[in-house]
């Protein structure tokens, strides 16, 4: 009697075995579709951008405020993965920097590039204590000059800071990446205020299909100067929906409009995803 009830037992957990396998194997042997992913993720009033690259390879910009990005990540490269390759804050301010410790203690990270600021808050000396406990994994400061490889025809260059930001305001230190794949990029420009953004237009090639707006939205980013450098097809805005700030400032809406550029947010459609082939870019 007992091994007949436990027999449909155990075929249902070799059957459930066999399926978790085949979903493993699935994931590791499909073949990639060659595109690049970019995905802003909805942390509420903060950011959080993971970019896959068609290898495979990942880097997450920012981790949001809190735990959300522990609840978005999942979403995107699947409940299976527990890794990921490269971690960036682009400045230690709390929407940027509180939902990475619990990053660092679900996700194998090799590599962590931050700004450099020293900054002794809790979500700073939190966010620290986790990195140090990093196991085999690289830290590295941001500068000017660094070029990210993730994979054939694509990397992230570091635009800025292109000095010793360590003792700055946390937003004017932010690190601006520019991601390209292809004839496609995108610019990333953490919460950068318009004077940094207007300088670093000055030093080289901006021009991008897509554009985060700077600073969740507000007011003092996303410069109708910067925007004619930077000529994006489509701006996006990550900020909480019904967010006390006001972002996107209507400054700012009116300025994109006038650009010509699409504007899109996280607080009004969720998790924003792009991808590209190299050549063109569409919404997800």
């Amino acid at each position: 009697m007992c091994a007949l009830q436990s027999w449909p037992l155990a075929l249902l957990i070799v059957s459930l075995l066999v399926a978790l396998n085949a979903a493993v194997a699935y994931a590791i042997f499909e073949p990639r579709d060659e595109t690049l992913k970019v995905s802003f993720l909805d942390v509420g009033q903060g950011d959080a951008i993971l970019i896959e690259s068609p290898e495979g390879i990942e880097l997450l910009i920012d981790g949001g405020r809190d735990r959300s990005v522990l609840r978005e990540l999942p979403r995107v490269i699947g409940p299976l993965d527990r890794s990921i390759d490269m971690v960036l804050a682009t400045h230690p301010d709390a929407d940027h920097i509180g939902g990475l410790p619990d990053i660092f203690s679900r996700y194998r990270v090799s590599y962590y590039l931050s700004s450099g600021i020293e900054n002794d808050t809790s979500p700073t000396e939190r966010l620290e204590a986790y990195a140090s406990a990093e196991k085999g994994m690289q830290s590295f400061i941001a500068r000017r000059g660094m070029r990210i490889h993730l994979g054939k025809d694509v990397y992230a260059d570091v635009l800025y800071p292109d000095r010793d930001v360590s003792k700055g305001e946390t937003n004017a230190g932010s690190v601006i990446v520019r991601l390209v794949y292809g004839e496609t990029s995108f610019l990333l420009t953490g919460d950068a205020p318009d004077t940094v953004e207007n300088y670093v237009a000055t030093l080289g090639v901006v021009d991008s299909d897509v554009l985060k707006a700077g600073h969740h939205g507000s007011r003092n980013s996303t410069s109708a100067v910067f925007l004619s450098a930077v000529t994006p097809d489509t701006v996006v805005v990550s900020a909480g929906k019904d967010n006390s700030y006001g972002h996107p400032h209507a400054e700012v809406v009116q300025r994109v409009r006038e650009s010509g550029a699409e504007l899109v947010s996280t607080s009004e459609e969720g998790a924003i995803t792009f991808v590209s082939n190299g050549i063109d870019i569409v919404r997800k």
